[in-house]
């Protein structure tokens, strides 16, 4: 047996030869997988915490914006599209794709929703133009094309996606957390961020941020089991009880504040789910700008999902020495019907969440984590004040301890001496967080693979399905000018 083969069957989430206990257990394979019910419990929490600030920041998005007509998403609404769809989603890839890789309506997405088609047309047209994605997604997958775009990555470029998710996950758990923030426009400089709101650490929540990286690491470094979900409950507590007692500044926690609700259960309304229009939009920006407008949706879930899936399935041990995964085309597919169905729910496109890293790191390495994150999330339907109670600074110390994790796993499996693969590797895991997207991440390492394969003679060893998708970038990014014109 291969070196390679034996590294896989001995790593947590390999086979480990144990027999399954009961018929859940067989049918999620965690024995199998190293795992057992205690961290896939513990992972499915550690997953809900760290995303279930989208419940809140998905309405902010989508009810700040204006269609055609000066019509805003009720807030109410959007909250239950949200948690409800998150919920269907999660727990139909736990069931379907059995991995630990929970969904919720991406950002970045909602955005491009929010700001460029909705104001173009009414929010039924935009939202069936998300639908519209979303099929086409399963017509991808249905085919086959999608998976053989999947199979094209060499397996350097996909350890610099896996490192590049685990360098964004980093930044998005510094900046959610107050650590570091974006300079204002009026400070007329070219650097981006700062330390802190205005150039230090002021204030407590940041440091609740702080003691709860190093309390993260510290049980990391002690192997104690569940040392995410401890920090995580353990930083909450502690900024309940300093909101409590300490004079805080309107807003310093950002959208959850930690405190207990006077009035902790909520009312679900359904009012927004299936209110689309398939193609209304295109009656108001006409064919073309119509078609653009759905590919620039499809790009950005086809791609996002896919790094997210290559980073997470890759820290959780779940793919093969080739870096394929088995099952993959049942993800992809669940993946296009979170797309579909956040369009369908009028809570933009659902995709793959990165935070699922957090629940990674604590052991999930099944779909039966999903259960719990996608049970936790049909709860926020009733619970929405309990749920958005812990802060991202109690959160997001989880992001920046599997950021370094991802990191230190695939590091070393590049090979640095061959610069066709190396510099796209490293464009591709740097892009990630400084263009604060997975797809551009990936788009410009693409692009820079196939140019430098070509450049050197190598051009045969190009898969075809990589020359399509770098042409597809290109056309792409070339985009905005080819509108200008």
């Amino acid at each position: 047996m291969p070196t390679s083969a034996i590294a896989q069957d001995s790593a947590p989430g390999g086979p480990s030869g144990v027999p399954p206990r009961n018929a859940v257990d067989r049918f999620f394979k965690i024995s199998e997988r190293g795992s057992n019910f205690g961290r896939e419990i513990r992972g499915g929490f550690a997953t809900f915490f760290a995303m279930a600030y989208i419940v809140v920041l998905n309405p902010i998005i989508l009810g700040s914006a204006k269609d055609m007509n000066g019509h805003h998403l009720d807030n109410g609404q959007l909250v239950t599209a949200t948690a409800v769809t998150a919920a269907f989603t999660t727990l139909l890839m736990g069931v379907i794709g059995n991995v630990p890789i929970a969904l919720a309506a991406g950002l970045g997405v909602n955005t491009v929703v929010a700001l460029q088609l909705a104001p173009r047309m009414t929010w039924p047209d935009a939202m069936g133009m998300v639908v519209l994605a979303g099929l086409v997604v399963m017509l991808l997958v249905a085919t086959g094309l999608r998976e053989r775009v999947m199979s094209a990555v060499p397996n350097g470029l996909r350890k610099g996606i896996s490192i590049g998710i685990g360098l964004f996950v980093l930044l998005v758990g510094l900046v959610d957390s107050g650590f570091v923030s974006r300079i204002p426009d009026v400070a007329q400089t070219t650097v981006p961020l700062q330390l802190g709101g205005d150039g230090h650490l002021n204030g407590w929540p940041v440091l609740v941020f702080v003691l709860g990286v190093l309390l993260t690491v510290a049980l990391l470094v002690r192997k104690v089991s569940g040392a995410i979900l401890i920090s995580i409950v353990a930083m909450t507590v502690v900024a309940v009880l300093i909101n409590a007692v300490a004079d805080i500044k309107p807003g310093a926690w950002g959208l959850t504040e930690p405190k207990w609700p006077g009035n902790p259960v909520s009312t679900p309304d359904f009012g927004l789910i299936g209110n689309v229009s398939l193609f209304g939009g295109f009656q108001h920006v006409g064919l073309l700008t119509g078609v653009l407008f759905v590919f620039t949706v499809l790009l950005s879930c086809f791609f996002d999902a896919m790094g997210t899936i290559m980073g997470v399935g890759d820290e959780a041990h779940l793919t093969r020495a080739d870096g394929s995964m088995p099952g993959m085309n049942k993800m992809l597919f669940v993946d296009g019907i979170a797309v579909a169905a956040g369009g369908a729910s009028s809570s933009s496109a659902t995709t793959c969440f990165v935070e699922s890293t957090a629940g990674v790191g604590e052991g999930a390495r099944t779909g039966f984590s999903n259960l719990v994150t996608g049970g936790l999330f049909v709860l926020a339907l009733f619970l929405t004040p309990v749920a958005t109670m812990v802060p991202s600074q109690a959160a997001t110390p989880a992001l920046v301890a599997v950021g370094f994790l991802i990191l230190s796993g695939s590091i070393t499996k590049i090979d640095w001496t061959d610069f066709t693969i190396a510099i796209p590797a490293f464009l591709t895991m740097v892009m990630m967080p400084f263009t604060y997207s997975i797809t551009n991440g990936i788009g410009i390492g693409f692009i820079t693979f196939t140019v430098l394969r070509i450049v050197v003679g190598r051009w045969r060893e190009v898969p075809v399905a990589m020359y399509i998708v770098s042409a597809v970038f290109a056309f792409y990014y070339l985009m905005p000018a080819l509108q200008l014109t």
